[in-house]
């Protein structure tokens, strides 16, 4: 039953992220980042802005694994939230799909049930200013039900994995200064959260 539902939901998935979110009768609950509808007078080209989107299946409940990922990334945006039942996405569950812009990229969230999970095959790279913003998303990510691993890697509450790494970590491995070099990278190995002060 599941080889069939699947290439099912992602076909459906992937309709719903390149449609038009105000197209009358296709969205419910669209709405915007204050939580009231779309103007419908607006966004009314096709809502593709880069040549790559990551993709994220999740078990449920998209709308609230957006707001989850919008609380940590201040500058993001809900652009797009739809509802499916069953008899629409033929999917026993329904669907869910949502779109979010944090930092500046889109990610499209499909909630279609418990099929597939997250592993570290596939992680994302924050790249942070300083201690201080490399201490903010390791702390927002590892809380409630997040993981702290090995040299930078993490992962959120959902399973997601992430690398929170100062731009100033890789000025040191790259260091023209070879003992620069292997102190970074010897202490790196000792780390979970890389901490500068301790690679310089």
């Amino acid at each position: 039953m599941n080889k069939l539902i699947f290439p099912a939901v992602i076909a459906f998935g992937l309709l719903i992220s390149c449609s038009n979110p105000n197209q009358p009768g296709k969205a419910d609950n669209a709405i915007n980042p204050a939580g009231t509808a779309n103007d419908p007078g607006k966004n009314t080209k096709n809502m593709i802005t880069q040549k790559i989107t990551p993709y994220l299946w999740v078990e449920k409940d998209a709308k609230a694994v957006a707001g989850y990922y919008l609380s940590i990334f201040k500058d993001g945006k809900l652009k797009d939230f739809r509802k499916f039942g069953s008899d629409e996405s033929g999917n026993e569950a329904g669907i869910e799909t949502a779109v979010i812009e944090i930092a500046g990229m889109e990610f499209s969230i499909l909630a279609a049930g418990p099929l597939f999970k997250f592993n570290e095959a596939v992680s994302f790279v924050i790249n942070t200013k300083d201690q201080a913003e490399t201490d903010y998303y390791w702390e927002a990510l590892t809380k409630n039900g997040g993981e702290e691993d090995s040299c930078g890697w993490c992962k959120d509450k959902y399973g997601l994995s992430w690398q929170v790494v100062p731009t100033e970590y890789f000025e040191l491995i790259h260091n023209d200064d070879p003992i620069v070099r292997e102190k970074a990278m010897k202490n790196t190995l000792k780390q979970k959260k890389l901490i500068l002060s301790e690679l310089k």
